[in-house]
């Protein structure tokens, strides 16, 4: 195993594409007993940008934080390092790289929970169409680890292709979330099926969150508490956070049994799902502006005063067509986002532990 297969999808005998008794082989070897070292300084460096890009793309509905680790290059070392803390097999390597990512992600999502909302809401496109970069910027890392490629290769990415495309429709036909009001039970399940979305790749956790009805109480409580208001800030945040905690940890670890066992499709169905988000992000749609007689939320609109009260982050939207400057804006900040994507991914690759 080379040292280049260490950011790759997965450490260890995961990048190994042979059978049962070539992992076995690997498990021991001085390449294998580098992989639980503490990273390189670029390494580590590219997985602290990883947490941070994950943190804000958790913060926006239709974003994948998954998606902005497999852009750097880092998702395999989460997903393993996840795995193994969760299971008690304890190495600096995954320890400290798990501990970057957290702590990146954490800043970003309280640093930015009281403006990245407003950016997407008042910018969508701009925004929009740089998230459709740096998502596309993921695929050279993937589809190289996948190589070489087979049936259960296509089958997957086909799989996750038709995923992505069915819950855009989804987010399309949704008028409202299911549930209005909050309670501790469900805001552990939210937090819970949020940080399930965080791992995979092309689904957005904040996206379940406002589908559930959860979105705005729980950014409110993190821009509450980053205000120093914890008193009725904890209630909301400590249920959510034991959810996404049992989340993350239980598909981290399906996903890292799958890796090892099913490699070829799982990383296609990766690669699909990193394609397919791109019909979520689409970046030519505006908010607009409820009637009355309009259905928000799973309320009928029926007085101005109505319209008055509705949070400006639910209304609905709509697509539009944008002029010839907005396409060409929009296609330089979308290799601005690739290339941003590759060069991170390409990060500290060099680099000896």
């Amino acid at each position: 195993m080379t040292r280049d297969a260490a950011p790759g999808i997965a450490c260890g005998a995961i990048v190994q594409s042979g059978s049962r008794n070539d992992v076995n082989q690997t498990q021991n070897s001085p390449a294998e007993r580098d992989e639980y070292r503490v990273p390189p300084a670029g390494t580590l460096s590219r997985g602290f940008l990883g947490g941070v890009l994950m943190g804000l793309a958790n913060l926006v509905p239709g974003v994948s934080g998954g998606t902005m680790l497999v852009a750097t290059g880092v998702y395999g070392r989460f997903i393993d390092a996840v795995a193994r803390c969760t299971t008690f097999r304890f190495n600096a390597g995954p320890v400290v790289m798990l501990g970057i990512i957290v702590v990146g992600s954490l800043a970003a999502i309280l640093l930015g929970a009281g403006t990245m909302s407003s950016l997407v809401m008042e910018h969508r496109w701009v925004m929009y169409s740089l998230f459709i970069g740096l998502t596309l910027g993921g695929v050279p890392l993937l589809w190289k680890m996948a190589r070489p490629m087979n049936t259960n290769t296509t089958m997957g990415m086909i799989a996750g292709l038709v995923a992505m495309i069915a819950l855009a429709l989804l987010e399309g036909m949704t008028d409202g979330p299911a549930f209005q009001q909050s309670s501790t039970w469900l805001l552990v399940l939210t937090g819970a099926a949020a940080g399930a979305a965080m791992v995979l790749p092309g689904v957005s956790g904040s996206y379940l969150l406002l589908v559930l009805g959860q979105y705005v109480i729980i950014l409110d409580a993190v821009d509450a508490l980053r205000r120093g208001e914890a008193g009725d800030a904890m209630s909301v945040i400590l249920p959510v956070g034991i959810g996404v905690v049992v989340g993350v940890v239980v598909i981290s670890n399906v996903v890292s049994s799958l890796l090892r066992r099913a490699r070829n499709a799982t990383l296609g169905v990766l690669i699909g799902l990193l394609l397919g988000a791109v019909f979520g992000l689409w970046p030519y749609r505006a908010p607009v502006e409820p009637r009355v007689g309009d259905m928000i939320r799973g309320q009928l609109i029926e007085t101005q005063a109505q319209i008055d009260a509705i949070d400006p982050g639910h209304w609905a939207s709509a697509f539009y067509a944008p002029s010839a400057g907005m396409v060409a804006g929009s296609f330089a900040l979308l290799l601005v986002g690739f290339a941003a994507s590759l060069a991170i991914s390409r990060l500290g690759r060099e680099e000896t532990a």
